[in-house]
């Protein structure tokens, strides 16, 4: 079920680009098409008159949708094969993402919503699964540090399209759907070079959740204070006496350090014996980070250089997480525990926002810096607590 980590000994491997690159263009066409469909999505339904409300509601479907699919995308792809399963699910994706034009009824999107985010879901699931799969274990950290970086280029992507053709009529919805069905190309032009799922996991489901907990567990708390972050940091930030512009600018420093540092992050874990300390230093870091609010709250150039490594650091969470989980596991265990993964990341999602924002009208706007602290010193306690007494491992 495990393989021993990589370390630095031995000679370097091979990477297979066209594999990888199939992989990772694949999923970041699909991270464009998000990025230019979720605010696509919202913007329409604040037209239409829905509450804010409701719309967080119908937004919230997208991590349901992901707890519903991570279970059975494994089952899938030891059925059907990986490169089918991710064709069949972008062609969802693309599907459903056209019904959003073509089903005005606002209650029908909440099905649809479930559809598209779960097909993406298994996307995500199935790419990192081939990434990891053929990434070197020397060159791993690497590999997924590139993943992360042209992932959030994706992301970046699609907003700035979402800026250029408005949300009017057919067309976003074309493009999207468009875009989507374009990562269909690299998986069937490398199809015979994804990576075979030819046994079933040995273990449940929620088992593989706590077979490697540092990797889940970090993802957990990157899903839950991105999306908590991303929420509320402009709240946070406005009643803290800054602009809106200002507000906004503080993401935009957190989105660049998220995006800068993940092939530096991996490196560096390519170097290291144990990803764990690794993560480790990277959650005391967000600890002291996330501690430093209240003190630094009315100076934006403090601000925003803490926030420029505390996002990088955030953010490595996930891409150091995801190589440790890929020297830990292979074959079948390894794509079920890339599922445990992304469900425990899309758990992070719902949970997150939802403390921050208590936290905040418990304990006033100071409640966002606490929150995240909290969030921070639960990993650190589990991360050393699993170095001392697992120390060989995940």
């Amino acid at each position: 079920m495990t393989q021993p980590q990589s370390g630095t000994s031995g000679p370097v491997e091979h990477i297979h680009w066209r594999s990888l690159i199939a992989a990772i263009a694949a999923i970041s066409a699909v991270g464009i098409a998000m990025g230019l469909g979720l605010p696509l999505l919202s913007l329409i339904m604040e037209k239409r008159g829905i509450s804010s409300t409701l719309i967080g509601i119908n937004s919230a479907m997208a991590g349901i949708a992901a707890m519903m699919a991570a279970p059975f995308t494994t089952r899938l792809a030891h059925e059907w094969g990986t490169s089918t399963t991710m064709i069949g699910a972008v062609l969802m994706a693309a599907v459903s993402g056209l019904g959003f034009y073509y089903i005005e009824n606002f209650w029908l999107w909440f099905p649809l919503r479930i559809v598209f985010h779960g097909a993406t879901t298994m996307l995500f699931i199935l790419s990192e699964f081939w990434i990891n799969a053929a990434a070197p274990p020397s060159r791993r950290g690497l590999v997924l540090g590139i993943y992360a970086t042209v992932l959030a280029l994706g992301f970046a992507t699609g907003p700035l399209l979402f800026s250029l053709i408005g949300s009017e009529g057919a067309l976003p919805f074309t493009v999207g759907a468009v875009i989507i069905l374009l990562a269909a190309l690299p998986i069937f032009i490398a199809r015979g070079e994804s990576p075979i799922i030819d046994e079933k996991p040995e273990l449940h489901f929620m088992r593989y959740i706590l077979l490697v907990p540092t990797a889940t567990a970090a993802v957990f708390i990157f899903g839950a204070v991105q999306v908590g972050g991303l929420s509320f940091l402009p709240i946070y930030a406005t009643r803290a006496g800054f602009s809106e512009a200002q507000a906004a600018l503080l993401l935009t420093v957190m989105s660049v350090g998220s995006m800068a540092f993940q092939i530096p992050l991996g490196l560096l874990s390519d170097r290291m014996r144990d990803r764990r300390s690794l993560l480790t230093i990277m959650a005391a870091i967000g600890l002291i980070g996330s501690l430093s609010l209240p003190l630094i709250s009315h100076n934006w150039l403090l601000m925003a250089g803490m926030l420029l490594a505390w996002g990088g650091c955030v953010a490595g969470l996930y891409t150091v997480g995801l190589s440790h989980l890929g020297s830990r596991l292979v074959g079948a265990d390894l794509a079920a525990a890339n599922a445990a993964f992304i469900f425990c990341y899309a758990v992070g999602t719902v949970v997150g926002p939802q403390v921050i924002g208590a936290a905040m009208d418990v304990s006033g706007n100071d409640g966002f810096a606490w929150a995240i602290v909290a969030f921070f010193g639960f990993y650190l306690v589990l991360s050393l607590g699993r170095m001392v007494f697992r120390p060989k491992r995940g």
